[in-house]
């Protein structure tokens, strides 16, 4: 598995979750990591993304609730996500790439309640 995407959940609102996503080495060392989401009848959105250069992006909405990281020493990208919003709920998708290439995990639920 090249992509491996967990670390989702049940929470009520207020509530922390962290993702993880686990990449092989060759697609850790792409230029972009991203997550992203999709909530049900929404298109996906990119929730935070960081580059190789550590250049971090964040969405509005997540902007103070959520922090992107990656460890190299473990190929392993993660999302901590605080003061959950009911809103929040969606599965979300970890994505590597770079201008040529891309690489999606399989989703892993986030469910908060109100």
């Amino acid at each position: 598995v090249q992509l491996q995407a967990s670390g989702g959940g049940s929470v009520q609102a207020g509530g922390s979750l962290r993702l993880s996503c686990a990449a092989s080495r060759d697609i850790f060392s792409l230029d972009f990591m991203g997550w992203y989401r999709q909530a049900p009848g929404q298109q996906r959105e990119l929730v935070a993304g960081i580059r190789s250069g550590n250049t971090i992006n964040y969405a509005d909405s997540v902007k103070g609730r959520f922090t992107i990281s990656r460890d190299s020493a473990k190929s392993t990208a993660y999302l901590q996500m605080s003061s959950l919003k009911p809103e929040d709920t969606a599965v979300y998708y970890c994505h590597f790439g770079d201008f040529s290439v891309g690489y999606w995990g399989q989703g892993t639920l986030v469910t908060v309640s109100s």
